[in-house]
């Protein structure tokens, strides 16, 4: 038998989250998920609430990650935004119980937790305003977008992904990412 890690304790915990919810998760749950008792994981982790700060954390983490990448590829906006897409699509299908977590439970953390996440979040969506508004400034998105309100549209759109999008369904990833993209352009545009 291998030894159980804490990485281990906060993937089955985000599986868990995901599919029953935190507070449908008990910690004998994850000890029967895990194959060990639930007392056992006291000695990895200090309770329920740290699990879920580590499964939102990670999240937040590969969600921050995602937008950096597509900064960092440079291009145009619309090349950015197709970036930002594909990323967030990435996150949600190839991170899916710990990008449910974030996006439904994230709500259950004590509130310097939650705050922190909350900037973590902004400072995500800032990245969509700041693209949305280089677009607008140089010509590729139409003037009088509403910045702010079109990066919650595209957002709410892409985080709704996780609720319908299946890998093995009749679209793939590449085609969501690009169809997505280009149903948003059409509305920016």
């Amino acid at each position: 038998m291998t030894r159980l890690t804490r990485d281990d304790i906060v993937v089955a915990s985000g599986k868990r989250f995901a599919t029953y919810g935190y507070h449908g998760t008990s910690m004998r749950d994850l000890g029967d998920d895990l194959g060990i008792l639930g007392s056992s994981i006291y000695a990895h982790v200090g309770g329920k609430h740290e699990l879920l700060v580590a499964v939102v954390e990670r999240a937040s983490d590969l969600f921050s990650a995602s937008a950096a990448a597509a900064i960092a590829l440079g291009g145009d906006p619309d090349d950015t935004l197709k970036a930002l897409v594909a990323g967030h699509i990435d996150v949600l299908v190839d991170h899916a119980a710990e990008a449910k977590t974030f996006l439904n439970e994230a709500w259950f953390l004590e509130e310097s937790d939650r705050l922190h996440v909350i900037q973590i979040r902004n400072d995500y969506e800032a990245v969509f305003r700041r693209t949305i508004q280089l677009g607008v400034d140089d010509g590729t998105f139409r003037r009088g977008v509403d910045v702010e309100v079109a990066s919650i549209y595209i957002l709410s759109i892409l985080n709704a992904i996780e609720r319908w999008f299946r890998p093995n369904g009749r679209l793939d990833r590449a085609e969501l990412a690009t169809d997505m993209h280009r149903f948003i352009v059409e509305g920016l545009t």
